[in-house]
């Protein structure tokens, strides 16, 4: 699996013109699930998301995680993590799971991290989604349960 995290100030997506999930001072995620995903990697990338200290402390030391300061998740299924550029000019999403094993990874995560007590807001899996946010930083990574590529 695969995520890229954004620390934000607040973040909203929409789908057909409706907001189907806002959150405010938190974290942005995007998931991507690949071929070959287990639960291992559903839980190292729950336990990683939910216990990334990058929020800053009273010193001003990124040394809180989301739970530590209030902070909520958006949630966004991202299968376009996956593409691989490295051939041509147009993306291969061969390494993507396909869309029934993904939905069920994508609705485990939001599930295991709404279990730690964290509010969860997110997408709509397969939608074409916008998504709008504030990059409180910024802070950006790039996580990925099966080490560096």
């Amino acid at each position: 699996m695969k995520a890229v995290i954004q620390r934000v100030r607040h973040a909203q997506v929409v789908v057909d013109e409706q907001c189907v999930g806002s959150i405010e001072h938190g974290l942005v995620v995007l998931l991507g699930v690949q071929q070959g995903d287990t639960t291992h990697d559903l839980h190292y990338l729950v336990d990683k998301v939910c216990g990334l200290r990058i929020f800053s402390d009273p010193a001003g030391k990124m040394n809180l995680a989301v739970s530590d300061v209030g902070g909520q998740l958006l949630v966004i299924s991202q299968f376009t993590l996956l593409g691989d550029c490295r051939k041509g000019k147009r993306p291969s999403f061969m390494a993507a799971a396909a869309p029934e094993i993904a939905k069920d990874f994508y609705e485990q995560f939001i599930a295991q991290a709404r279990a730690r007590q964290i509010v969860v807001a997110s997408g709509v899996f397969q939608a074409d989604m916008q998504v709008t946010l504030c990059n409180d930083g910024p802070v950006t990574l790039v996580l990925d349960s099966r080490g560096p590529t």
